[in-house]
């Protein structure tokens, strides 16, 4: 049986790559950190198959010490200070995870078990002030935030132990990816969360910051399928995962609040507090090296994945439950 470690476990990419390791015959074991008010929700039906381990990327003993107790043949690095607004008030926190994190994680690896399989969480927001559209695993990074620049340093460590002591590293560079389990802060969930208390009389209002950025939106139990196929080939290498479309926040307000039958014009509202210092303003990604590598492809489509969450955010507060 296949061991997988997992860090960022209880995240929203954590939670689905569990789900599909365990399909896959996997003994996972989930990297947690110790804190006051722990969230297990998003594997709360699959908790007792998995092992949760206490650890810390900020502290690379405690990654020696679950390297060396478990000894698992793939590690999946998804833990981070993982939301672009937060790293503008916590950049030198966000470069110490983020950035740093990648490099005691692989510098454990590379005493602990070097020829376990590495996998690192990178993220179309390198790219920043794009380039060139669409963007690939060539095109030169330009990031517009402190998580975007925690980022790059974490994708280039990776190559750099991979091309240093041979290391099975590869990153995976994830254009935007959500699902009903997206966190509230993320504008995707702020907003599908917001239709259905609007549409249940809950609320009356949504303030959102601009609303002419595109993205390249996925759903997330896609990709962590990518992750997985990126760890089976036997030379590492970088490929980016994305569906090929952009988006604006614009069409996503259209797709979510149509799909209750109500007008997004009527509800929201544009706040300053919400925008960027510096913005991103388009991201598309070309996926075309994953489908030709890995026989990756997307299946669901933009529309289907905005009207899943909005229907799960229905579904929630219609059963009671505080959307998380």
């Amino acid at each position: 049986m296949p061991k997988a470690l997992i860090t960022g476990v209880t995240g929203q990419d954590g939670s689905y790559l569990a789900e599909f390791l365990l399909s896959k015959g996997y003994e996972v074991v989930g990297m947690v950190r110790r804190t006051s008010t722990l969230n297990l929700h998003r594997l709360a039906h699959i908790q007792d198959q998995i092992t949760l381990v206490p650890g810390d990327l900020l502290d690379e003993f405690s990654l020696v010490q679950i390297l060396d107790e478990h000894r698992p043949d793939e590690v999946y690095n998804l833990g981070a200070q993982s939301f672009v607004s937060t790293s503008w008030s916590q950049p030198v926190f966000t470069g110490e995870a983020t950035a740093l994190g990648v490099t005691r994680l692989l510098n454990a690896i590379r005493i602990i078990g070097p020829k376990i399989r590495f996998y690192q969480a990178s993220s179309s927001e390198m790219f920043g002030k794009v380039i060139e559209v669409p963007q690939r695993e060539t095109t030169p990074f330009y990031p517009r935030s402190p998580y975007g620049v925690a980022k790059v340093y974490g994708h280039w460590i990776t190559v750099n132990y991979r091309e240093s002591y041979n290391l099975h590293a590869t990153s995976g560079i994830l254009f935007n990816h959500e699902s009903p389990r997206r966190g509230l802060e993320f504008v995707t969930r702020k907003i599908s969360s917001h239709v259905a208390q609007i549409k249940l009389g809950l609320t009356n209002e949504l303030r959102l910051g601009n609303l002419d950025a595109k993205r390249d939106w996925g759903f997330a139990g896609d990709y962590v399928q990518a992750m997985w196929h990126m760890l089976q080939v036997d030379t590492p290498d970088d490929f980016v995962i994305a569906t090929g479309e952009t988006h604006s926040i614009r069409e996503f307000l259209d797709l979510a609040f149509s799909h209750v039958n109500l007008d997004w014009h009527d509800y929201v509202v544009q706040d300053e507090r919400f925008m960027r210092p510096a913005e991103v303003d388009l991201l598309v990604g070309d996926p075309s090296k994953a489908g030709a590598k890995l026989g990756w492809e997307p299946s669901v489509t933009f529309p289907q994945l905005v009207h899943m969450m909005v229907d799960a955010d229905i579904q929630l507060l219609q059963n009671g439950q505080t959307p998380m």
